[in-house]
């Protein structure tokens, strides 16, 4: 972890370049300009005052994803599936009345989930309808694929599944699990939860490894062009597969974790040093792509 922060955040991601993912408003603008395709925005609450309204912006059909502009490790995230009998609903079935609404939006609002716990706003996103090709291995949420990118070449991925005791959301610190994915490939082997190997789905009890994920060289592609709307050295890239539009950039993270190596059974040093001995500079985000996965094939996984 200290030579993540020394020697990789510190030295490829300037402060200024930073607040351009912290924002999560700033990532999507700049995604959308790019043609990277992203979750829509229904809206944005800026103040306590307009938070007693922000169920104007959900689609009653749909539902929608309220979420802190500055938010970090999943915290702040509220899921709304569809409107109940004048009120809403959760992943889980759970209904959530306009008080509930109200009352999270303040929180997020007022920077209770944001980084440095400083005022932030309140987006309401669309809510991803999500492919069922993983259904067998995931509840009640929307997984998603994180992928580590380095000098713009993608290093390491692993699919993020959300668990009943993650309550739909597929982040690790959560009680999400992360199964390993080879770059070369797209299948996964291997997982962890909660920083321990396993083969099987806490939940649905099913096989983890060897799943295919949709669109891989499209989603490696995705991750590499994040590289250049960022200009961000060390940059994690989370990307949602969605039933009729295929994958949509989720976030980006420019200060993303190391268990990517548990999930994976091996760690990112050897791929790092590779990819900092090569000159990446003009290489075309799917060429960087391609760089990734031959790296991968050379070390094996």
């Amino acid at each position: 972890m200290n030579r993540r922060n020394l020697t990789l955040i510190s030295e490829y991601n300037s402060p200024r370049n930073m607040r351009l993912v912290d924002d999560k408003t700033i990532t999507k603008r700049l995604a959308l300009e790019a043609g990277i395709p992203a979750p829509g925005l229904y809206g944005l609450v800026h103040n306590t005052r307009d938070c007693s309204r922000v169920d104007h912006f959900i689609d009653r059909q749909v539902g929608a994803v309220i979420k802190p502009a500055k938010g970090s490790q999943g915290q702040g995230i509220l899921v709304i599936t569809e409107h109940y009998e004048a009120n809403w609903r959760k992943a889980n079935g759970q209904c959530v009345y306009a008080d509930d609404l109200n009352y999270h939006t303040i929180n997020v609002v007022s920077g209770l989930f944001s980084l440095g716990g400083q005022p932030d706003k309140a987006m309401v996103e669309e809510r991803v309808q999500f492919t069922d090709h993983f259904n067998d291995i995931a509840v009640k949420g929307v997984p998603d694929i994180r992928v580590i990118v380095l000098k713009g070449v993608p290093i390491a991925a692993m699919l993020r599944l959300p668990t009943s005791e993650s309550d739909g959301k597929a982040n690790l610190h959560r009680g999400g699990v992360g199964a390993g994915v080879d770059l070369c490939t797209g299948k996964t082997y291997g997982a962890m939860h909660h920083g321990l190997r396993i083969k099987e789905h806490p939940d649905t009890k099913n096989t983890l490894d060897g799943v295919a994920i949709p669109h891989w060289e499209t989603i490696l592609e995705m991750s590499a062009r994040a590289y250049d709307i960022t200009q961000l050295g060390y940059l994690g890239v989370d990307i949602v597969l969605d039933k009729e539009r295929g994958p949509l950039l989720l976030e980006l993270n420019a200060r993303p974790g190391i268990s990517i190596q548990v999930a994976n059974g091996k760690g990112l040093l050897s791929r790092i040093q590779h990819i900092e001995s090569l000159n990446t500079e003009g290489l075309s985000a799917d060429k960087r792509a391609f760089l990734g996965q031959m790296v991968n094939r050379s070390e094996g996984h």
